[in-house]
């Protein structure tokens, strides 16, 4: 085993070692390619269903629209954390290779949390899309135009980028004092941060980077639909909630597949919850492999728009016979 697993003593400080050591699956080490099918099958099936949004948005007109730009910029996000995840986890699979050199660990840490990022800035700007829609209906046309969606994903491309690309660069220059080992199958800025000595500034900002984003989120989704939902009470009929309501069932089923078990992580780290470790990785893998896998199907499902564009699509064109 590399040598950064020991230290003459518990204070002992070191720079960033040429490796980490990754956790996989407890239990899997002795069968690796056991878990390598379920792996390739969840990641071809989210790069298909995504692939197939993607495909229908870009060539339908009727669907350049901001409901369905947002959606795009999820689909993008989707296969962009479930692609940086994959080497990792399929080199555990395949190899159980546990060590990843530090600026291997570095990339993987920034593409991750980048389209994680995103994903969660997508599904704030999806709720104030529908909060607008649903809330001021005259007013939406005129609020959300083509000029200020695209100014929308500028700056969530401009926030996902500014707020991660110090981190590698803080974190590598970082003292470390505890063993380089990481609790997850792949590198997470909070897991390696956690590992530095006290006081470091990237451990610092590694924390702001955490509430800024994935703890204000949230917080303004969960705003945006109790407006949705006070507004949904006002309407005269049952059957108007009920259409209303259908255009953010799919989103907010989007929102609880993403949020909730981050949050079951965040309390069971902070709290320290006696959960087995098992219980641990497979809600890690749940909160980043499951919605790329489960988001297209959900938006097929719920919007009939997307889901008739693309079996229009996919229906054969019939050629009919010339008549004499």
């Amino acid at each position: 085993m590399s040598t950064f697993l020991t230290f003459s003593a518990p204070n002992t400080s070191t720079s960033m070692a040429p490796t980490f050591l990754l956790v996989g699956m407890p239990g899997l080490s002795a069968v690796p390619s056991w878990w390598t099918i379920p792996l390739i099958t969840v990641y071809l099936l989210s790069a298909l269903g995504n692939g197939a949004i993607l495909w229908i948005i870009a060539l339908e007109p009727r669907l350049h629209r901001p409901m369905y730009f947002f959606l795009f910029l999820l689909s993008v996000s989707d296969v962009g954390l479930a692609t940086a995840l994959m080497p990792t986890l399929l080199g555990l699979a395949l190899a159980d290779a546990h060590d990843i050199s530090a600026s291997a660990c570095l990339l993987q840490m920034f593409f991750v949390h980048v389209f994680s990022i995103m994903e969660s800035s997508v599904l704030l700007a999806m709720a104030v899309d529908r909060a607008l829609a649903i809330c001021r209906p005259l007013h939406y046309p005129a609020l959300l135009t083509n000029d200020v969606v695209g100014k929308i994903g500028m700056a969530i491309a401009f926030r996902c980028l500014g707020l991660h690309l110090p981190l590698p660069f803080l974190l590598a220059h970082m003292s470390y004092c505890h063993p380089q080992v990481l609790t997850h199958s792949y590198c997470l800025h909070p897991d390696v941060a956690r590992l530095a000595c006290p006081g470091a500034w990237g451990a610092v900002y590694s924390l702001f980077v955490v509430l800024s984003a994935m703890g204000l989120d949230p917080l303004l989704i969960f705003f945006s639909y109790g407006l949705i939902g006070r507004v949904l009470q006002g309407l005269g009929s049952s059957e108007d909630r009920w259409k209303a309501g259908q255009t953010c069932a799919a989103h907010l089923s989007a929102v609880l597949l993403f949020y909730v078990p981050m949050i079951l992580l965040a309390l069971i780290d902070r709290l320290r919850v006696p959960v087995p470790h098992p219980a641990h990785t497979l809600l890690s893998y749940v909160h980043f492999l499951l919605p790329p896998l489960i988001n297209p199907i959900l938006y097929s499902v719920k919007m009939k728009e997307i889901r008739e564009r693309i079996l229009k699509r996919l229906k054969p064109r019939k050629v009919g016979c010339a008549q004499r």
